[in-house]
């Protein structure tokens, strides 16, 4: 088998019908094989009855097997040992890949001989965006677009997104999988739920290791936003987690600290707060939301320091 696409799932069986409706509806011009493998990441709906039935029917090969530990990171994990194949893609559920999207990434890496490609993804939102989402807010809800020409990417500062990224099996031999500390688990409904950052780490991994990054353009998908993500709590608690993400990877010993915070850290909050309220009086609610969010992140880094130092603080007098 040449490509694998791996698609992981947790109770959202209806979004599988457009998904693998696409996925049926590709423009394949060369002789590669290729397989959906559909993880089920410990769902209670008719996901696994879905599937089967559908691929009884379907026009290629998709398989299902299942994950029970809990986490996007095990599921995405699962896939990888779970297939055979020398490229794996990954895409999300509420993702609905254009008519050569496949076709464009296998050109891709036969014309670059890369590790890791990355296509354009868009968002559908099910309603108008709310005005204070401003568009370098996009990214959070999965948007990645780099302009119309492939190029390649370093890995840093350009790395493929979650719902539209293909990497060679071989990378994987050399760098680890996914991060199981890290990634969302569940719904992404509940704050302990809501967590990322295991896509930029592996890619960061692979670049540290020389790995070879491009973005294809053609390879287009449309990513449906659900409701839940239109509103200001999942944008505050994705920065404030990622702030306790943060010091949760931070071996760093900091020898100015008040409760297990850096000392640093402190003004930088305040700086925070107080760009925030000058933007809310000067330009209003709207345009200070993105600023309220670096406030969360703060406050983040500053509870995961905190949780940190009471841990060790325990654990010394147990």
């Amino acid at each position: 088998m040449d490509i694998s696409i791996i698609i992981c799932t947790y109770n959202r069986a209806e979004n599988l019908k457009e998904c693998f409706d696409c996925l049926a509806s590709q423009k394949i011009t060369d002789n590669f094989s290729w397989e959906v493998v559909l993880v089920d990441n410990n769902s209670s709906d008719h996901t696994q009855q879905f599937t089967q039935d559908y691929a009884s029917r379907c026009n290629f090969i998709l398989g299902y097997t299942f994950e029970p530990e809990q986490g996007l990171s095990h599921a995405r994990n699962h896939g990888i040992k779970n297939s055979n194949s020398d490229i794996l893609i990954f895409i999300d559920d509420d993702i609905r890949v254009s008519r050569h999207w496949l076709q464009s990434i296998y050109n891709t890496f036969k014309t670059y001989q890369c590790d890791a490609v990355g296509g354009r993804i868009h968002i559908e939102s099910p309603s108008e965006l709310p005005k204070w989402i401003s568009p370098d807010m996009y990214g959070f809800l999965g948007h990645q677009d780099f302009g119309n020409e492939p190029h390649q990417m370093d890995g840093y500062i350009e790395f493929p997104f979650g719902g539209n990224m293909a990497i060679k099996r071989s990378a994987f031999d050399k760098i680890g999988l996914f991060d199981t500390e890290m990634g969302r688990k569940g719904t992404g409904l509940k704050k302990d739920e809501l967590f990322k950052g295991e896509e930029t780490d592996l890619f960061h991994r692979l670049a540290d290791a020389d790995g070879k990054f491009y973005y294809q353009p053609d390879a287009l998908v449309l990513h449906k936003i659900l409701a839940h993500q239109l509103r200001p709590g999942f944008f505050l608690t994705l920065h404030n987690n990622a702030g306790v993400l943060q010091t949760s990877k931070d071996q760093h010993v900091y020898r100015r600290t008040l409760a297990g915070i850096p000392l640093f850290i402190f003004p930088q909050f305040a700086k925070a707060i107080g760009k925030y309220l000058q933007l809310s009086l000067t330009k209003g609610p709207y345009s200070s939301f993105r600023q309220l969010m670096n406030v969360a992140y703060f406050w983040g880094m500053m509870c995961g320091y905190y949780k940190n130092h009471a841990s060790k603080k325990h654990l010394k007098f147990s």
